[in-house]
Formats: structure tokens, sequence, C-alpha cells
């Protein structure tokens, strides 16, 4: 029996109450929990997966709602989005269910017409910090297929059991259901877009047999994969050339691409990354080889250029690159919130959409922060730029200008004082951090709480309260952390009369207060 939210108000009194009562603002809610009673499944954790809210998304066919929960069809044995254009089904035929994994570990197979596993992810593994959304982010970076489920609970600090109860209890499927759904979703995307022969795809995707992978397609998507290259054939331009893939990655509108294009454009490392004209470029250190990437923002999508030197780094990839360009927020339930105060309000309905900057790789995240305390982003680029030149791997790309991998903490670790300038201190500690990073002293996961993150990190000589804050903020995506130390944030709050104190307000989105605040200083200079 699949697990999910049954229909308990008559279908009249449903849509009488949706239409009434959803505002559509905040989607769901903070956890998901079922029980059982005879044949019927229930929500027991109100309002999360509400009958009435959600249905009515999918009455209106709201694409906001898309990658927050999937509809499953009990008359015909599909999932779908929420914005799937076909007929809304009666609602007593309808369960709504927290993950895809959970629909396809329920039997239920995926919408050809609306590809619901192609959707944003969900806001709720940011907003929330518990153990399932910790390990979500871990298995979306592809840590089950690398080293199995007992190494992610070992890494969250749970039994293997502890780990797979909690996961069924919120998200309606265990680690290996969810590893199933990426898996099916990352050989789909190869056998879509590129000519890669089936069993390479497979191995690629994370799958141990031929057979596996024949099997999950068939059950997911209703389809062999043959037939489903033949379909992507018929359209032009599908494949990409040997060793890079073509990729959109959707995003839940609005999206203000100037304040991300300035972030990145701002901080740009030669050899490293470039950016020209709208476009942002930059090499990849990956699980199991090296790789680079190409990205433009567009009207509902970035178009993703992706060359990889094993395909198996196709799913850890394309999850860095929606964290680190903020793909999965949920900006209408943000501006709504920050909308609501009169003197954020000009700033939010400037920018509407508004993103945090995530990140690629927490060790070079955390030594640019250090190598940048206290200077300029020029000088802080200067710095950086002689250390990936002199310790830095050669890699040989399609994207001009992207040449070099930003250096391992071994080597930062080995060389650093040969390298890099600047007061001894500061070279002695970021030497020391990463030399830290090497041994294993730290850990720089996206599965970390921001609390015992914060406190390893504050342990470390040369790290203060701001870097510690800026670091969790963009390694863990975290959606509410006020960064009230920085100097140019304050001038920002200045400029809107702001009295930083008074921050509970804004809670859970303090990050995308930080980044009005840094956009009003940045852009009034």
């Amino acid at each position: 029996m699949s697990t999910g939210v049954t229909v308990t108000p008559k279908p009249k009194q449903i849509r009488r109450r949706a239409a009434a009562d959803v505002d559509g603002r905040f989607p769901l809610a903070l956890g998901w929990k079922h029980c059982h009673s005879g044949d019927v499944t229930t929500a027991t954790t109100p309002p999360y997966l509400d009958f009435e809210r959600c249905f009515h998304a999918v009455s209106s066919r709201d694409s906001r709602f898309d990658g927050q929960f999937f509809t499953a069809v009990r008359t015909t044995g599909i999932y779908c989005r929420p914005s799937c254009p076909a007929r809304v089904p009666n609602p007593e035929n309808i369960i709504f269910l927290p993950t895809a994994a959970a629909a396809q570990h329920g039997g239920y197979r995926a919408c050809l017409r609306c590809a619901p596993d192609a959707v944003p992810g969900s806001p709720l593994w940011n907003t929330r910090s518990d153990l399932a959304s910790r390990a979500m982010r871990l298995i979306a970076d592809g840590a089950v297929e690398r080293g199995g489920v007992g190494s992610v609970a070992e890494t969250l600090g749970y039994s293997t059991r502890q780990l797979t109860r909690v996961l069924t209890d919120e998200l309606g499927a265990g680690p290996l259901a969810l590893a199933r759904a990426h898996r099916a979703h990352t050989a789909r995307l190869l056998i879509q877009t590129t000519r890669m022969p089936m069993s390479d795809i497979a191995f690629a995707a994370g799958f141990t047999s031929i057979r596996q992978f024949n099997d999950t397609i068939r059950e997911v998507f209703a389809m062999t994969p043959s037939r489903m290259r033949d379909d992507a054939e018929r359209r032009p331009n599908a494949f990409s050339t040997k060793g890079t893939v073509t990729l959109r990655l959707p995003y839940r509108t609005p999206l203000n691409p100037s304040w991300i294009d300035w972030f990145l454009s701002a901080h740009a490392v030669p050899s490293v990354e470039t950016w020209s004209d709208g476009s942002y470029a930059r090499s990849l250190r990956l699980p199991h080889g090296n790789g680079s990437v190409s990205l433009r923002i567009e009207p509902g999508f970035v178009s993703t250029d992706l060359s990889l030197a094993d395909m198996r780094d196709l799913a850890p990839a394309v999850s860095r690159i929606r964290h680190l360009l903020d793909l999965d927020a949920d900006p209408v339930a943000v501006d709504a919130a920050l909308g609501d105060d009169p003197q954020l309000a000009a700033a939010v309905a400037s920018t509407p959409g508004i993103r945090v900057p995530g990140n690629l790789d927490g060790t070079e995240l955390l030594l640019r922060t250090m190598i940048g305390q206290q200077i300029s982003l020029a000088a802080a680029a200067t710095h950086t730029a002689r250390l990936v030149d002199a310790l830095g791997e050669p890699i040989d790309t399609p994207h001009e200008g992207v040449t070099r991998l930003f250096p391992t903490a071994a080597a930062v670790a080995e060389h650093g004082h040969d390298v890099l300038t600047g007061p001894a201190r500061r070279v002695t500690a970021i030497v020391d951090v990463a030399r830290a990073i090497a041994d294993g002293d730290v850990n720089l996961h996206a599965g970390r709480t921001i609390g015992d993150l914060r406190a390893e990190l504050l342990a470390l000589r040369g790290i203060g309260p701001w870097t510690a804050d800026y670091v969790s903020m963009r390694l863990l995506a975290d959606p509410d952390i006020l960064l009230d130390t920085d100097l140019v944030l304050r001038q920002g709050a200045q400029r809107l009369g702001l009295d930083l104190r008074d921050c509970d307000r804004w809670a859970p989105w303090r990050s995308y207060v930080s980044m009005h605040l840094w956009r009003t200083a940045l852009v009034n200079r």
C-alpha cells in the first residue's frame, strides 16, 4: 500500500473550501508523517500535504508547487507534477506524496506528459535541518551510489536502521528508494541527451547491472530505454557531442538574474572561472573525475553545458549547480514574507526572486572566504588566482579561459606558505585550516547541522563569526542567516533605515535579507 494523504472531505466540499482558504504563498509545511487505520492512510502533521491546499494547487495547475509534492492517481497508476496539463483527476482517486521516490515505491509510474521527475527540488530540504532533509541533500549528491546507505548513515551520525526508519516515516521511502529515483532521473537525462551506449548509461547512472537499469526505466517511465531514446531523436538537436551534456535546469519563477550575475562576475577567479556577457563558466572537481560547466540564466530555466570526464558525475554535478544558483528556492514565499515589511518592500520589488548563492565545493568555499577576509573583491581575486596558478591542476575543457581546478586542501597545506602573501597570521591560519581539511578533522558537506558546522569552524584559528556564518549559509543553503556584522550589509541596512537587532520578523528568510541589503549597498555605490 502506498503512503500518502487520502480524501476525507467530500469532493464538492474540497473544491469549495480550497478555493476559499488557499493563498498559495506558503505551500506545505515542516514535516510529513503518516499512520494507518485499516486501509486508510491519513496525514497526522498538518498542514503539510494538506489535501485541500494540494488539490487547489493541482486544480489551478500552479507550477510553483512542482517538486514540493506529487499527485498519484490510483485509477491510472500514474504520478504527476501539480502543474500537469492533463485533466484534473477526481479527488477521490488522488493521493498526494512528498517525493517522486514515494510514488515509485508505491508502484506509480511517471507521467509521460509532464515528466514529474524533471522539476525543481523541494525547498524544504534547505529550510529544514532535520535528519531527513540533511540525508536528502547527500542522496542528491550521489552519496548512496558512492558509498552505500551505511556510509550516508555514518556521515550523519546514525545507524542504517535509524536512517531508513526516519526517511520512510518522513518522506514515504527509504534511502535506497530515494537513491533509485535519482538514478532513474540521471538515466533519463543521459538517454535523451547523449548517444552513450545503454550499457554505459546504466553504470554511469549508478545501477549495478543492465537488468536493474532496464527494469527500473520500464517501471518508472512505462517504456524501454530504447523507446525513450527513439522519442528523443525526433526532436532536433536532441543530442550532445561526446563527453558533453546540454541541459535545461528548471527553477521556480520569479528569478531576477541581476544579483546572481553580479555575484558570480565579481567573485570570478581567472583560470578557474570566467564571466562574459551573461555566461558563467568554471571548472569542477567531482567525485569520479573532473569537468567544467557553462551556465546562462534564461526565462524559466538555466541553460547548462556540462563536460564530464566520467558520466557517473552527472547527478552530483547537476545537484551542485542547482545549489550554487539556489534553483530550488521558493521565491514566492520569500518575497511575500519580506515584502510585507514596509522598509524592505521597495528592495524586494526591485529584485523579485533574489537568490542566495550556494557553492560547488566546500573546501574551495572556506579557503577562498579566508583569503578574502578584510580585503577587497579585486584583491581577493588576485591572491586566489596566484594560488590557483601555482597549485591548481591543469585541466582540458571546451570552455575558453577555464584551464585549472582549484587546488586541493592537501596542496595548500603543503605549499601554501610558499605561495600565499599577506599578513603572516592569516597565511598560517589558511594553511592550518587546509591541513585540518586534508586530515579529515574538518568535514565540509551538506549533511551537517548548522550548529555543529559553525562550532567546528569557530574552533579553528583565523575563523570568526562572520566567516563561520557566511560559509554555513552558502554550504548548507541555510535560508535564515543574517550576516549582521558585515560592513557592507550594515551600510545597506542604514540606507533602508533598518535596525538589524530587530530581525526576528524576517525569520526564516534572513539569508535573503542579507542578499537584499548587500545589493542595496552595492548598487548605490
